[in-house]
C-alpha cells in the first residue's frame, strides 16, 4: 500500500466504530471503539492486521492500551489519580498503607475486622527464610541496594517453590501476601548489609511503616523508638507510590507475567525496570541535582541554565510526564515534607535549604507557573527521605517496597483476565533486506 491510510469517523448509524480507509485502494475497514468507565475512548485494533496486513507504530506505547484494568485511573490534564475510584488525596489523608494495599488487591477498603485480619496476615509473613541471609553475603559491600533487592526478590521463588499453580486463586493470594509482607524486610536488610550493620528482624508489635523504619535504623545495642511523625510520613510515601497505572515497571511485570512466570520473578523484573533514573530513580536524581547546585547562591545560575534550550541541564523534580497540570500526590508530600522538617528541627542543612528555595521560586515565578512546572512527588519524597536519614541509594528501594502491592495487584488482575495473552509487541523493521551470503574465503582481508 503505497499511500497512507486515513482514519475517518464512521457514519452516525455506527458511532461506536471508526472506519480506516486505504487511500490507494479505497478499501474500508471498520474498527470498533470501546469506552471505559472514565477517560478517552479507545479504538480496538486487534483485527487490524488480519484485515489490512498492517500494524500500528507506537514507540513507547504512549497511544496504545494494552489491557483492561479496574485498579488505577489517571487524568494527567486534570491532575487526578484514583485507586478503585478513591482520590489519592483522601487515601493518603485518612488511610494507612495496609488499607490501601487491601483496596488495590481486593477492590474495596476493609472494615475494621477485615483490616485487622489482613494486617495480621501481612505481619506474620514478614520474616524471610534464614538461609536467604547467605545470598546477601554474595554481594560486594558497595553493591547498590537496588541490585541486591532485585537479586534477592528473584531468589524468593527458589524458597517458595511449593507455589506452582497460579491458576488457583488461593495460590495467587498467598504469593501476594508473601511479597507485600517480605519486601520491607528484604529492603531493610539490603541497607544493613551495605552499612555493615547486623540485620534487624521484623517485630510483630509494629505496624507496616513502623517496622520498615525499625528494621532500617535500629541496632541491637539499644531500644529503638519509632517517631510517630516519621512513621506517618513513611506511611504516606508508601501510599503515594503504591500504584500508578501502566507505567514502565508495571508494564514489565505484566509482560513477564503474561508468559506464566513465577510472580516473584515478575516482581524482580519490575524492580529492574524501576531502577532507571527516568522512572523510580527520579527522587535520587533530585538529590544529585541539589548536590550539583551546592549552595543557595548558585540557584539563579542553574535556573538560567534550565531555561536555556541549548543547555542539557534539567531541573529534576519539576513537572511530570503524565500530569500536565499538577501532580496530586505532590500536594500531600509537600505538607508531609514540612511536617518532617519541623519535627526534626533541621536547620542549616545545605541541600534542604537549596530544595526549599527552589520550591519557593517554582511556586512564585512566572516561568514555572506558566509551564506548570510545579514540584512533583519525587521532589518532596527525596527531601523527606534525606531528612529521615536514608542514603540516596535507598530511595528507589523504598519506591519498590511501596510499588510491590501495585505490581502484584496488576499481576493478579492480568492472570484473572480471560483476554490476556502472552505479550508480543511488533516492530517496524528497517534493517537489511535479503542479501547473498558470501563465504569467509571470499570476503577479502
Amino acid at each position: 500500500m503505497s499511500q497512507p491510510a486515513t482514519v475517518a469517523p464512521a457514519p452516525k448509524a455506527a458511532e461506536d466504530t471508526v472506519t480506516l480507509i486505504d487511500n490507494s485502494t479505497g478499501k474500508q475497514v471498520i474498527l470498533p471503539v470501546r469506552s471505559g468507565a472514565m477517560g478517552p475512548r479507545v479504538i480496538d485494533i486487534r483485527k487490524l492486521y488480519a484485515e489490512t496486513g498492517m500494524f500500528t507504530f507506537d514507540p513507547g506505547f504512549t497511544s496504545t492500551g494494552s489491557c483492561d484494568s479496574k485498579i488505577t485511573f489517571i487524568d494527567g490534564d486534570q491532575g487526578i489519580l484514583l485507586h478503585r475510584g478513591y482520590a489519592i488525596e483522601d487515601l493518603a489523608e485518612h488511610c494507612d498503607f495496609i488499607e490501601v494495599a487491601h483496596l488495590l488487591l481486593y477492590g474495596e477498603l476493609p472494615d475494621r475486622t477485615r483490616k485487622h485480619e489482613f494486617e495480621e496476615i501481612i505481619t506474620r509473613h514478614s520474616m524471610v527464610h534464614e538461609q536467604l541471609i547467605m545470598f546477601y553475603r554474595g554481594f560486594r559491600r558497595d553493591a547498590h541496594p537496588m541490585a541486591i533487592l532485585c537479586g534477592i526478590t528473584g531468589a524468593l521463588s527458589a524458597f517458595y517453590g511449593d507455589q506452582q499453580d497460579f491458576d488457583d486463586p488461593r495460590e495467587r493470594e498467598i504469593a501476594a501476601h508473601r511479597l507485600i509482607s517480605k519486601m520491607p524486610t528484604i529492603a531493610a536488610m539490603a541497607h544493613k548489609y551495605s552499612t555493615g550493620q547486623p540485620f534487624i528482624y521484623p517485630r510483630n508489635d509494629l505496624r507496616y511503616a513502623e517496622n520498615l523504619l525499625a528494621m532500617t535504623f535500629a541496632v541491637p545495642c539499644e531500644q529503638f523508638k519509632v517517631n510517630p511523625i516519621l512513621a506517618r510520613a513513611m506511611d504516606r510515601i508508601l501510599i503515594l507510590h503504591a500504584d500508578h497505572e501502566q507505567n514502565a515497571s508495571t508494564s514489565t511485570v505484566r509482560l513477564a507475567g503474561s508468559s506464566g512466570a513465577h510472580p516473584m520473578a515478575c516482581i524482580a523484573a519490575g524492580i529492574a525496570s524501576l531502577w532507571g533514573p527516568a522512572h523510580g530513580g527520579a527522587n535520587e536524581a533530585v538529590l544529585t541535582m541539589l548536590g550539583e547546585i551546592g549552595r543557595k547562591e548558585r540557584i539563579p545560575e542553574f535556573i538560567k541554565r534550565a531555561k536555556d534550550k541549548d543547555d542539557p541541564f534539567k531541573l529534576m523534580g519539576f513537572g511530570h510526564r503524565v500530569y500536565k497540570n499538577f501532580d496530586p500526590r505532590a500536594q500531600v508530600m509537600r505538607r508531609t515534607c514540612h511536617e518532617v522538617l519541623g519535627e526534626l528541627g533541621i536547620k542549616n542543612e545545605p541541600l534542604l535549604d537549596i530544595a526549599m528555595e527552589l520550591e519557593r521560586i517554582a511556586l512564585q515565578e512566572d516561568y514555572f507557573i506558566e509551564r506548570k512546572l510545579y514540584p512533583n512527588v519525587d521532589f518532596y519524597s527525596g527531601i523527606i527521605l534525606k531528612a529521615m536519614g536514608f542514603p540516596t541509594s535507598m530511595f528507589t528501594v523504598l519506591f519498590a517496597v511501596a510499588r510491590t502491592v501495585g505490581w502484584i495487584s496488576q499481576w493478579k488482575e492480568m492472570i484473572e483476565d480471560p483476554q490476556q495473552k502472552i505479550g508480543r509487541p511488533r516492530q517496524l523493521f528497517t534493517g537489511n533486506t535479503p542479501r547473498q551470503f558470501v563465504p569467509l574465503s571470499r570476503r577479502g582481508g
